[in-house]
């Protein structure tokens, strides 16, 4: 959770970025904008932080020779938070450095807006920031004025929608050492987010208690469905229950243990052993370490519980819901009408 109430703007600055493929300029600001309006300044935090208020997932600066220093952004952020008043030459080199990206055709040209932040709340703690924002899709405005005789209508053809941020990134000033703590936001399409991600900002994802609890049920999630095919024979309706244990043991746990969670989910020492084996190629494939013993964040809990299908789509006449007690469910097949059924046993109905 981000919260902007408390927080103010100690610095920023605006530039205007080009696509540099498409012969555009990079226009630098000689000074920051001094921010005399209270109501400006609320409209801005709005702009800035309100699309991150819901953050989960957070990334670190990372780089391919596992050498943060190579990190321009890496390097400018932490120069900005020892030496708040070297902000604006930041702002600059930022700019240059993302006015280098610029270079596919592809990528918008925009205003390039960078703040530091005092008294950010994340997650429950004030904090310093840099915001990092891009603003790219124009829109057209109406307003009405009065005067003396009447009304009069205006519009304004370049304006910017406060509610919609194209591209930003909040730098929070915490875990130096492992690349800080970051939050992302990109409405664009993949070659953009790309663009904006991995070639300016050069994240990876942080591996903390929400991309731990997120990745053991992805992968949980894929051998449930995919492997275990390869050494039993399951039918969909025990592949759904598997699937409903384990949303249930990460719902009601605090805390993930992998032993205890495969005895009681699993509860095959085949397949105990299946699964472990598949976490760990898992862990190698993608060069990532998921602890076996982790805090479970209930927040992925809730966003992968969507993805836990338990359903049964019997061809476009019926579906049925399944949440639990597979053992009231059976499957056969009725040779006269050559079709397959489901029969379920019920206490009784509302």
């Amino acid at each position: 959770m981000i919260t902007f109430v408390e927080a103010s703007i100690t610095s920023l600055s605006i530039h205007q970025i080009g696509n540099k493929h498409a012969g555009g300029a990079l226009s630098l600001s000689d000074k920051p904008i001094l921010l005399k309006d209270e109501i400006l300044e609320m409209l801005l935090k709005e702009f800035f932080i309100a699309p991150f208020e819901k953050t989960n997932e957070w990334f670190q600066f990372s780089h391919p020779n596992n050498d943060l220093d190579l990190n321009e952004l890496y390097h400018f952020a932490g120069k900005t938070f020892r030496i708040p008043e070297s902000a604006h030459n930041n702002s600059m080199e930022i700019a240059k450095h993302l006015f280098a990206k610029s270079d596919h055709p592809k990528i918008k040209p925009g205003e390039l807006y960078v703040a530091l932040f005092d008294d950010l709340l994340v997650n429950g703690k004030l904090e310093q920031a840099i915001g990092i924002f891009k603003s790219e899709i124009k829109e057209s405005y109406l307003a009405v004025d009065k005067d003396s005789t009447g009304f009069e209508i205006r519009y304004e053809e370049q304006g910017i929608n406060i509610k919609k941020l194209d591209k930003g990134c909040l730098i929070i000033n915490s875990d130096a050492a492992e690349g800080y703590k970051i939050a992302v936001i990109d409405q664009t399409n993949r070659t953009e987010a790309a663009y904006w991600v991995d070639e300016f900002l050069k994240l990876s994802v942080k591996n903390d208690e929400y991309t731990q609890t997120h990745n053991t049920l992805s992968i949980y999630k894929k051998f449930v469905t995919v492997k275990m095919d390869e050494e039993f024979d399951l039918s969909r309706t025990d592949k759904i229950d598997l699937l409903n244990r384990s949303i249930t043991y990460f719902k009601e746990n605090e805390d993930f243990n992998l032993n205890e969670f495969s005895n009681d989910v699993i509860s095959n020492e085949k397949g105990i052993t299946m699964f472990k084996k598949f976490k760990q190629e898992y862990e190698n494939e993608f060069k990532t370490q998921i602890s076996d013993k982790f805090q479970i964040a209930s927040a992925a809990v809730k966003k992968q519980a969507r993805a836990f299908k338990s359903v049964l789509k019997l061809d476009k006449n019926f579906h049925i819901y399944v949440h639990g007690n597979n053992d009231l469910i059976e499957k056969g097949f009725d040779e006269e009408k050559k079709l397959s059924y489901y029969k379920i046993y019920f206490r009784e109905e509302s």
